[in-house]
């Protein structure tokens, strides 16, 4: 039997420049780590501020082509601590092509593998269709020395079809690297539900696929364009069980580190009680491939 391990989320506020958050971030991973952290998540493009607010060109500055300066530093800090992290990072695949996109390192210093995140949305201060081509290696489950582990990121949270199907591909933790807050001027009235949903559609997740679900989010207000409103990411980092349970929660508004198994035996339990996987019509989904059914 595979054994079970130690999750960490590592929810930060990021809202500097790329030098002083590689520092912040190497040092959460050592705390995290000396609290039994066996695999550590940092939030989505931990490297700078969360420059999607506004359509920019200059912003592309802050891509880094694969296997550089994040790669390098976290790949090293993996092997010394035998730890696996999983890095998000802005992807400068070539001139004109960009991937919002996460490393999983193995504990040896290894890529384990690469995602680009699929699902790219174009909101008002997340103008990230601007920025992202949308992901082209497809959903994945990773094999790493602790643990199969899926990686998605933020807006993929929202859809059933990647955690589904990346469960099916063998994952025991879906990973959901994010950048999610208020707009001021919308927080009072909608703030409630918004955050709401995140949760609820997040566990249901859990519950669908009888997986553990890590998401882990910035925290802290950022305004880095002057005439914009600025986002109040929300926190609120949490870990759940198969069954949806909230095993751990952070706060609206400070910086933390949250740690969990990840309990196979109760997964397997769970599994075979809600026998989901088992009694899905396969036949009868040729449709979901389809924009909308007329």
């Amino acid at each position: 039997m595979k054994k079970n391990y130690t999750i960490a989320l590592l929810q930060l506020n990021l809202n500097d420049n790329a030098e002083n958050n590689l520092k912040k971030c190497t040092e959460w991973v050592k705390n995290a780590a000396a609290k039994g952290g066996q695999v550590i998540c940092l939030p989505e493009l931990y490297s700078s501020f969360y420059f999607c607010q506004k359509e920019d060109t200059k912003f592309f500055e802050f891509a880094e082509p694969l296997y550089s300066t994040s790669f390098i530093a976290f790949s090293k800090l993996a092997k010394e601590l035998g730890v696996v992290i999983i890095v998000p990072f802005f992807e400068r695949r070539t001139a004109g092509i960009y991937h919002n996109s996460a490393y999983i390192i193995d504990s040896d210093g290894s890529e384990a593998g690469l995602y680009r995140k699929m699902h790219i949305p174009d909101d008002p201060s997340y103008y990230e269709k601007y920025y992202f081509t949308p992901g082209d290696l497809g959903f994945k489950a990773i094999d790493t020395k602790f643990g199969k582990l899926g990686t998605l990121i933020c807006w993929d949270q929202w859809y059933p079809e990647g955690a589904r199907l990346t469960a099916l591909k063998g994952a025991e933790v879906l990973f959901y690297p994010t950048a999610i807050g208020w707009h001021p001027h919308e927080k009072v009235q909608y703030g409630k539900n918004q955050h709401e949903a995140w949760m609820v559609v997040q566990r249901g997740h859990a519950v669908a696929n009888g997986i553990f679900v890590a998401a882990v989010n910035r925290v802290g207000f950022e305004k880095p364009i002057e005439h914009k409103a600025g986002i109040e990411f929300w926190g609120s980092s949490f870990i759940a069980g198969p069954q949806g349970e909230i095993i751990v929660q952070a706060s609206h508004d400070k910086e933390e580190i949250l740690l969990a198994d990840v309990d196979l035996a109760l997964m397997e339990d769970v599994r075979q009680n809600w026998p989901f996987f088992r009694d899905r019509r396969i036949d009868a989904y040729g449709e979901i491939t389809k924009r909308f059914i007329d």
